[in-house]
């Protein structure tokens, strides 16, 4: 059994560099424990190479749709080759925005108000008239994002009817259904859940202070551009209540090994679900990594714990 590692990092989509970004990071933490590691991008090689290194778990970083949709490793279970993750049908429920926040509402979970429109039927049925619909359903303000992006891409906070065309069409720019949501006032938490030894376990609440005051993609990825505080600084019953949603979320959608689920905790204290990401960033200004340091948690350590849980996984 090859003790090699092989990190998947690229690929096509909008989060390309981010992902790039999380394998470099997770290669080095890796390589300082000694571990033997590959770092490759998803290319006509890729199936070769894990031909070659049979037995090398592979640590997906992919973001973005071909990444988190489930397709890849729907291709690795193929394959029978082991890797750190959710599993195909998992990441498709939990990718999809529309899908995911309708099977954590039907948990009794707290969730904001959501519509899902396609294109088709956004432009088919006339603006004008869903727009009145929709301000009449969910009002203003709202937020307009892709049902199946990431990394903020495509979302934008509407606040008066004039603007929703505009945001419709900035979603649809990544993807064919868009979905509008109530909008949430309050502060904006990251919730990691990674596997250990005895089970699923919370990292401490990352609080995320954009200095923009919105956290978009240049607020996630560039230093300085937002401040994150972690612990949060929040009630300690609040803190516990976004930890519990989190290992909630992580057991509802069927997910394994690492997850982050992000959370806006309203102005009364309690959380509420806006999405969850089998893949979470990796990088410097990623909250993932912030967490576990604050929890005394070595990177290369838990990413190794991981590879060994993906490893047990596949000998059963």
């Amino acid at each position: 059994m090859s003790d090699t590692v092989i990190v998947l990092s690229g690929g096509l989509s909008h989060e390309r560099d981010v992902s790039l970004r999380s394998g470099r990071r997770v290669t080095q933490a890796l390589q300082d424990l000694g571990v033997t590691v590959l770092e490759h991008d998803v290319d006509p090689h890729l199936i070769t190479l894990l031909r070659e290194h049979e037995g090398a778990v592979v640590l997906p970083l992919l973001h973005g749709e071909a990444g988190e949709d489930g397709s890849l490793r729907e291709v690795l279970d193929l394959l029978e080759v082991p890797y750190v993750g959710s599993s195909g049908a998992a990441c498709r429920v939990a990718f999809d925005k529309s899908i995911a926040t309708r099977v954590v509402a039907e948990a009794g979970i707290r969730t904001p108000v959501q519509v899902a429109l396609p294109h088709e039927i956004f432009r088919e049925l006339g603006a004008a008239a869903l727009v009145r619909a929709l301000g009449q359903r969910i009002g203003f303000p709202m937020m307009v994002k892709p049902s199946r992006s990431g990394s903020a891409l495509g979302c934008t906070r509407v606040d008066e009817a004039s603007q929703l065309p505009g945001a419709m069409v900035a979603a649809y720019a990544y993807g064919s259904v868009a979905v509008v949501e109530e909008f949430v006032t309050g502060t904006e938490v990251a919730v990691g859940v990674v596997e250990r030894s005895g089970g699923p376990e919370a990292l401490p609440v990352v609080e995320i202070r954009p200095e923009s005051g919105t956290y978009d993609y240049t607020a996630r990825y560039t230093a300085g551009e937002t401040r994150f505080l972690c612990p949060a600084e929040l009630s300690e019953e609040s803190a516990r209540a976004c930890a519990e949603m989190a290992l909630r979320v992580h057991e509802v959608l069927g997910l394994a090994h690492l997850s982050r689920t992000d959370i806006i905790v309203d102005e009364q204290g309690v959380p509420v679900f806006l999405e969850t990401n089998v893949a979470p960033g990796l990088t410097a200004t990623s909250t993932v990594p912030i967490a576990l340091e604050s929890a005394g948690l070595g990177f290369g350590e838990v990413l190794l714990e991981l590879v060994d849980l993906a490893r047990r996984r596949h000998r059963t």
